[in-house]
């Protein structure tokens, strides 16, 4: 199989060079056993690399299995990669096979590498030094004979300094690094993207399909396009239906473009700050909420100082202060008629009464509950666990 053979066979679209060169090297690969890592923003189409690795490789006939680490609980990771023992924990009725033993002759990938927990990590190196899986609630190592490749749109080296992903681990999975190009930096390909998708969305609706004009085109490949194919793909979705003149001008598209420098789509002045972990997110609202609250606190107390202190408090209906019957502050009157505000609560119990609030507002559904709180499952779970919730 050739590049071109590829890109038609995976529905890959585009002559980047950059885009070529990720290709030629994965068909390059392919033969060998060599761990692959795959390097990219979200977005950019990282999972057709493994495929066209397997497909071209002497395992092609054995199974490939593709596994989302950020989509997995972490108290979970470790017997769905790993499999586990009847009676290793509560609800192991049965001993279960892990996808690395499903995977036995085959090839893994392994997306978001980044998000699997340190203790994971320890049993994913062991399985590329000697080939070997611990079942949890085992103590008897099994050989497997799984190819890995595995993707990340984490700097993976600045996870290392910051102690988030094992040194070795890394220099395991980075034996061959394929880079895919963000979308902003494939030029032509925009606009052949933007024809594609706009052909499927007009058979799939049966619609004339949109198209722009030429001062249109330009605004398209010089946006820069945040979310890269994806994204490209949900905003044509969005034109194709909402659209009635099925000729786009650049006024037009103008319009509807998401704006990343307000509103919309964030866009980062710092990159690294594009790369905040769902806790550092999560805090960074916390401080905001605490930052509110001092200054409500302050205009209160303003407030009662200027109407002459306790008078004003046998007006004011205690209700605005509390929530669900919590008081969030402590308003005393001595008898010197100075006024004591207690300080809000700690960062760590507004992050647990938070978490705690979504939970008993979607009636125990995590699955809700860490959508509405902006972080993943998996993240809710640990924290959970932190809190002993």
């Amino acid at each position: 199989m050739n590049s071109q053979q590829a890109k038609q066979r995976f529905g890959i679209i585009g002559n980047s060079p950059k885009l070529a060169r990720a290709i030629d090297v994965s068909l390059q690969v392919a033969p060998t056993d060599i761990s692959i890592l795959i390097v990219g923003e979200s977005g950019t189409g990282k999972e057709n690399i493994p495929k066209i690795i397997h497909q071209n490789s002497k395992r092609k006939h054995n199974p490939y299995i593709a596994v989302n680490c950020g989509a997995i609980p972490e108290g979970t990771i470790d017997s769905e990669l790993f499999g586990h023992e009847k009676g290793s924990f509560t609800g192991a009725h049965d001993s279960r096979k892990g996808y690395f033993e499903a995977a036995n002759g085959g090839t893994i990938f392994l997306d978001e590498v980044g998000e699997l927990p340190m203790a994971s990590q320890a049993r994913l190196l062991r399985v590329l030094e000697n080939g070997e899986i611990i079942k949890v609630g085992s103590s008897k190592a099994q050989q497997t004979d799984v190819r890995i490749i595995a993707a990340t749109n984490v700097n993976l080296p600045e996870a290392v300094k910051q102690g988030k992903f094992r040194e070795d681990l890394y220099y395991r999975l980075n034996t061959i690094s394929i880079q895919l190009p963000a979308l902003r930096k494939r030029g032509d390909d925009i606009h052949l993207l933007f024809r594609k998708f706009a052909a499927d969305f007009a058979e799939q609706y049966n619609t004339p399909p949109i198209r722009l004009t030429d001062d249109a085109v330009t605004i398209l490949k010089e946006y820069s396009w945040p979310g890269n194919i994806r994204q490209l793909r949900n905003f044509i979705a969005q034109l194709s239906v909402i659209e009635k003149e099925r000729m786009i001008t650049a006024n037009k598209l103008q319009e509807q473009l998401p704006d990343t420098s307000v509103g919309g789509l964030v866009k980062f002045e710092d990159k690294n700050k594009a790369d905040l972990s769902e806790r550092e997110i999560l805090y960074k609202v916390l401080f905001d909420m605490k930052r509110d609250l001092t200054e409500l606190k302050k205009i209160t107390f303003d407030l009662m100082q200027k109407e002459g202190g306790t008078e004003i408090l046998n007006n004011i209906n205690p209700a605005i202060f509390t929530d669900n019957n919590e008081q969030d502050f402590n308003i005393n009157t001595p008898a010197e008629n100075t006024i004591e505000i207690e300080e809000s609560l700690s960062l760590f119990d507004q992050e647990k009464r938070l978490i705690e609030k979504s939970l008993l507002k979607h009636k125990g559904k995590r699955k809700d509950a860490a959508e509405e709180l902006g972080i993943s499952e998996r993240t809710l779970y640990r924290k959970l666990k932190e809190f002993g919730l």
